[in-house]
């Protein structure tokens, strides 16, 4: 017997409804970190709240890709995979970006980002492969192991507000230190606080 062969795009024809809410997290995303890269080359505030103004919408587009999966009952590992890669982008990285964007542009700093980052990741890849084991008798996840990523909105808010009030670059609160010559904007140590707790195995959020 011929076995089939593959259709042209047959990736793209497996996809559910849910997928494209959670390819459109992953989009508004990526266009916060190219807005924020353009608001550093040209110091322009109209890409850095046009990049602000991306993230609050990601987070509605990775609620909905759950709801819409639950409702219509095609949960799959594709989705699962792509709703953690896409909240990487959205939650990890492109807060990371606006942080650099406003100013915490230091060695220090850039330790401290990409140590959220990494937290960010590895939470992520932890919730994929212990959601089962968390999972109640409905087979519903009955709270997160650590800060859930989105919760990094947050912290946009915070540098949201600082920048409306004029707070950033070199109006950051708490100015800067340098350690062994290495710059540090002590505000960022919120970003290494927030990623260890991002980790924590002890601290544990009920789902809703």
């Amino acid at each position: 017997m011929t076995k089939p062969q593959p259709r042209h795009f047959s990736m793209i024809r497996e996809f559910h409804l849910a997928d494209a809410f959670t390819l459109a997290n992953a989009c508004l995303g990526t266009g916060a970190v190219l807005c924020f890269m353009r608001a550093c080359v040209d110091e322009s505030r109209l890409f850095f709240w046009l990049g602000t103004a991306f993230l609050p919408v990601a987070l509605v587009m990775d609620v909905l890709d759950g709801r819409v999966a639950r409702r219509r009952g095609v949960p799959s590992p594709l989705g699962q995979e792509l709703d953690s890669l896409a909240d990487i982008v959205s939650f990890g990285v492109a807060p990371v970006a606006m942080a650099f964007a406003v100013g915490m542009r230091g060695a220090l700093d850039a330790l401290f980002l990409v140590y959220f980052v990494a937290c960010g990741i590895s939470r992520l890849a932890r919730y994929n492969v212990t959601a089962a084991s968390l999972s109640g008798p409905s087979g519903k996840v009955s709270h997160f192991e650590g800060l859930p990523i989105p919760t990094s909105l947050l912290l946009v808010t915070l540098l949201a507000v600082l920048a409306a009030l004029g707070r950033w670059h070199a109006g950051l609160p708490f100015g800067v230190v340098s350690i062994a010559g290495l710059d540090l904007h002590p505000l960022t140590a919120v970003f290494f606080i927030h990623g260890s707790a991002m980790i924590s195995k002890t601290l544990r959020i009920p789902k809703p």
